[in-house]
């Protein structure tokens, strides 16, 4: 895992590769807002109802294990419990996913050598040049 990586290895020059950090997002935050709203009601139209109400029918988890506190998760098992009516569940699940959109948006604004591609580009096209663009560390040897 990367976390592992990082532990054994601060400096990413240290690596046998090179790394290209490409971040796909729409540039406009009303689009991001909008398939957040989208993605949280598709994942209530695919079953994410029953899949926290049998999650707790389990009988081995709280509102204070992980898993549970997740986002999304944590407004939904609130309904189930009945302390979030379901337009009030929907709402603050939302909210908190945009919440949590703006939190990775702030570490990824902080991030060196990042490439932002925005969906108004051609998104294939555009990476697949920046990826053609970097030259190797080392040659390939196979050729």
């Amino acid at each position: 895992p990367m976390s592992l990586l990082f532990r054994e290895s601060r400096d990413c020059a240290a690596l046998p590769y090179r790394l290209i950090k490409l971040i796909r997002a729409p540039e406009d935050r009303g689009e991001l807002h909008k398939r957040i709203d989208g993605r949280f009601h598709q994942m209530l139209a695919d079953g994410f109802e029953a899949e926290v109400r049998g999650l707790w029918d389990r009988g081995d988890l709280s509102p204070d294990t992980p898993s549970m506190r997740c986002v999304g998760y944590r407004q939904l098992l609130k309904y189930v419990l009945g302390e979030y009516s379901y337009r009030d569940m929907v709402q603050r699940g939302i909210v908190a996913t945009r919440q949590l959109a703006k939190r990775q948006f702030t570490w990824l604004r902080a991030e060196p050598d990042v490439t932002w591609l925005h969906d108004n580009t051609g998104l294939l096209d555009a990476a697949l040049e920046i990826v053609g663009s970097v030259t190797p560390l080392v040659e390939n040897s196979t050729s």
